[in-house]
């Protein structure tokens, strides 16, 4: 984590929050400011807010370039409930629970890595190992594959459904 910013006390449900958050983790700021614009959600409005002053604290740090980040990690969690009440029938009183949320928005650089190249079963199975190179079109032909012989029955004799009489 190279940076993070926290929004507190924010008057939305944690739950109105989070179905924003798979459309921006693992994107830059930048790209994911666009994005949040296109979104229809009252959460994107604050998420902009937020990744805003993440960005702003990752470029008072000495060294590190904003371009080069991205977003690691988006945490919603649950804030204090303001608990307000409502007439029900029977002269009854219903609670309403009005949500706050604390969002957590986490920056860390992009480290280039290598692709990791594994060898599995499946390729090192002798039927793929088994391939030429066509050199007109730079194409692989499978070889051939031994198939097994199998034994072919003749059909049934139809039976005439008489017994006996001929």
């Amino acid at each position: 984590m190279i940076t993070r910013a926290v929004l507190r006390y924010v008057r939305i449900s944690p739950r109105k929050v989070r179905p924003v958050f798979p459309l921006i983790k693992g994107k830059k700021p930048d790209e994911a400011i666009a994005i949040l614009f296109s979104v229809k959600k009252k959460a994107s409005m604050y998420l902009i807010e937020l990744l805003k002053s993440a960005m702003a604290n990752a470029g008072r740090i000495q060294g590190v370039d904003v371009d080069d980040l991205y977003i690691s990690s988006l945490v919603a969690n649950g804030g204090p409930q303001m608990k307000r009440f409502r007439a029900a029938s029977m002269g009854r009183a219903g609670m309403i629970r009005k949500r706050t949320s604390h969002i957590t928005v986490e920056l860390d650089k992009m480290t280039i890595k290598a692709p990791e190249v594994k060898e599995t079963a499946h390729a090192t199975h002798a039927t793929h190992a088994k391939t030429k190179a066509d050199p007109k079109t730079n194409k692989a032909e499978a070889a051939p594959r031994a198939t097994k012989k199998s034994k072919i029955k003749e059909p049934a004799k139809p039976d005439s459904g008489k017994k006996g009489k001929e």
